[in-house]
């Protein structure tokens, strides 16, 4: 009848244990890892704890052996019950009357783990056995091994062995030394007690302890064992990486369940380039933030993606991820409205075009110094970047064909709503993101074929269609051939990369956008909440940042691609006579230019040239605006005359005052009085 009794009990007992989880089922804490597998930021589960997924792989063999010498060194043969050790613990707490040593195994106190209810008393005891039969029956021992090395206690809200690697030695588990794996054999057996960040020295005692137990269980050697206790105890938590922090959390956000979440991310990468724009950010202004994106150009896959100058800059507004602000792009469109203008054949690189004050039904463009250059090449006009040639152009491939070459390129333009595209989109009048501007220059040196950028965080549409050309392979390959030639900042090469930097009106974003043969790379500077920084420019601000990010790429960049068939290689006199010069379709829209005028020097000043002392300089005389060629005088007499120079040098007979002229092509003058010394 009792034992009748004791089956009923022990069938209650075991109804009331639940099913052996799966260990893919386990809650854990989110992962999210770069290309590699290696982690970049992990997010705490639901209850607030750090319990990270890992496999008996990733961890190093030397814990394990060690964690089963210490803990269940018959694991492999038992069946969840260790009946001598139970059998001696019975003992003692029938002799003691309470339980002086518990006898668990490893299955047992993963069925205490996943229970998580109290087992000092003799129910606990037996429900926790019962329990750990039910385990042995439905898992292998890899299964139950893995739960305890999720599950395992390390101290306040870290569980399972990477977690409490990360915390205490801020490395994963992999290749953890000898006096670290006896650390962490040690902690979940009193897991506050012996905290390494609340008492050092129990955490010091508990580990000795271990390894002492090693060299008698022969899993080491006495010299090891001597040599691990040197080595100091951690005496802090360390914080968990928080790479990409920005995208980590979109990642999250878009699948919330995922256990662990793969980006396209390079790690290496994206920590110097953190790190890069936290300085740089730093020497600029407390309030200025930094934003880098890189990407593959041939699979459009984001190698690295840094939002900010610092999540948790709170100055500067860190938690605003500025890839995906969206911002004025400045000058940064320039490549493309020239680029269509190589497609439709109405220019070549060497083509002459005229920088001179020009007005559109009452648009008037200005150039960012204010001067004007008069008669210049397509790649001068956009080395220089200036603005009037450009929307010169762009008045004539219409600002409706460079709208829709962004969207080719899979970038998003934002304008008002019910405006059509206008002229003032070329120079910064629409509002696009970092990740746009580097989709469309990722176009250019693929040789005008776009690509979708993609980072992990979702998948990017399916779409076999054959992709339309943002350009043409000869039109990108010149507009590539022009940017390589913009001169570099200080801290750059000339001709290592092509690129073009831009600043948005009111000096609120400073942009410079770059790539080599394999890579494309965008920089934005400026305060997340649009006010102005005065003095900030793409060249100053951003172009410095840009030709460091590459110089954490490799140490040689991939050169730039080779002239597509059809490339015309010639000087502006070699050209056919339609792209000798650049003419608007229609020359009549185009305003002409406004008189010559006198820049240098100005009327009435006195000018030192060193005459009363016997040794005169030449004058220099500068002209802007007007048509070249320029005819220049001094009190009426000729003194030079120039094909396309804006300038002219004079040497004057004495001292006294003269009277400078200049005339251009149109017969148009402008005259000056000053007085020569």
């Amino acid at each position: 009848m009792a034992s009748l009794y004791g089956l009923a009990v022990l069938r209650d007992i075991r109804a009331t244990v639940p099913p052996a989880p799966a260990v893919a089922t386990l809650p854990v804490s989110t992962a999210v890892v770069d290309k590699a597998g290696l982690l970049l930021r992990p997010f705490t589960t639901d209850g607030g704890r750090w319990r990270l997924p890992v496999t008996i792989a990733e961890v190093d063999r030397r814990f394990i052996d060690m964690l089963l010498a210490y803990e269940d060194k018959d694991f492999a043969s038992h069946h969840g019950i260790e009946w001598s050790s139970m059998l001696r613990a019975a003992a003692q707490y029938a002799a003691a009357g309470h339980i002086v040593s518990g006898g668990s195994t490893l299955t047992m106190q993963v069925a205490r783990l996943l229970e998580r209810k109290p087992t000092r008393n003799l129910a606990g005891k037996i429900l926790q056995m019962v329990h750990a039969d039910a385990l042995e029956r439905e898992l292998s021992k890899d299964e139950i091994l893995t739960l305890y090395l999720t599950l395992a206690p390390y101290g306040g809200n870290i569980e399972g062995i990477r977690a409490a690697s990360l915390a205490y030695f801020g490395k994963e588990p992999s290749r953890l030394t000898t006096a670290e794996s006896a650390l962490l054999v040690a902690l979940p057996q009193s897991p506050e007690a012996r905290r390494p960040d609340r008492d050092p020295a129990a955490a010091l005692a508990a580990r000795d302890r271990v390894l002492d137990r090693m060299v008698a269980e022969g899993v080491i050697d006495a010299e090891e064992a001597a040599t691990s206790k040197r080595e100091p105890i951690p005496r802090a938590r360390r914080d968990f990486p928080m790479l990409a922090a920005h995208l980590a959390e979109a990642a999250v956000k878009a699948r919330p369940n995922a256990r662990q979440i793969e980006l396209t991310i390079d790690r290496r990468l994206q920590a110097a380039l953190e790190k890069l724009g936290a300085d740089r950010a730093a020497q600029m202004g407390n309030r200025l933030s930094v934003a880098i994106v890189v990407a593959d150009q041939a699979t459009g896959n984001v190698l690295a993606s840094v939002g900010s100058a610092g999540l948790f800059n709170a100055e500067s507004n860190g938690y605003v991820d500025m890839t995906e602000a969206v911002r004025s792009p400045g000058s940064t469109l320039k490549p493309l409205i020239y680029g269509l203008a190589f497609e439709l054949g109405l220019a070549h690189p060497e083509s002459l075009i005229e920088d001179r004050p020009t007005a559109f039904n009452g648009y008037v463009p200005v150039n960012f110094d204010g001067f004007n250059r008069g008669t210049v090449t397509i790649r001068q006009a956009l080395t220089e970047s200036l603005n009037i040639p450009a929307i010169v152009v762009l008045d004539a491939v219409g600002p409706a064909r460079l709208v829709a070459r962004m969207k080719r390129a899979h970038a998003n333009p934002r304008l008002p709503v019910d405006t059509a595209p206008s002229l003032a989109v070329g120079l910064g009048g629409v509002g696009v993101t970092l990740r746009d501007l580097v989709s469309i220059y990722a176009a250019i040196g693929r040789g005008g074929s776009p690509v979708v950028l993609q980072d992990g965080v979702k998948q990017p549409p399916r779409d076999d269609a054959t992709p339309a050309p943002v350009l043409g392979p000869v039109a990108a390959w010149y507009v590539a051939n022009i940017l390589a030639d913009v001169p570099p900042p200080l801290n750059g090469s000339p001709g290592r990369i092509a690129y073009k930097t831009g600043t948005s009106y009111g000096y609120r974003d400073a942009w410079a956008i770059g790539f080599d043969g394999k890579t494309v790379v965008g920089v934005w500077v400026g305060r997340p909440d649009n006010s102005a920084v005065p003095g900030i420019t793409g060249i100053g601000s951003a172009a410095p940042i840009l030709f460091e990010s590459f110089d954490r790429l490799a140490k040689t960049t991939v050169p730039l691609r080779d002239a597509p068939p059809g490339v015309v290689f010639a000087s502006n006199a070699e050209l056919p006579a339609p792209l000798k010069r650049f003419r608007h379709p229609d020359e009549q829209k185009v305003k002409r230019d406004a008189a010559p005028e006198i820049a240098y020097p100005q009327d009435g000043v006195d000018v030192d040239l060193g005459i009363a002392s016997g040794d005169s300089a030449p004058l220099i005389v500068k002209v802007r605006n007007g048509v070249p060629p320029f005819t220049f005088f001094a009190n009426g007499a000729p003194i030079g005359r120039s094909a396309f120079a804006r300038q002219e040098s004079w040497l004057p007979d004495g001292p006294g005052f003269v009277t400078l002229s200049v005339v251009d092509a149109e017969g148009r003058s402008d005259s000056v009085k000053v007085f020569l010394d």
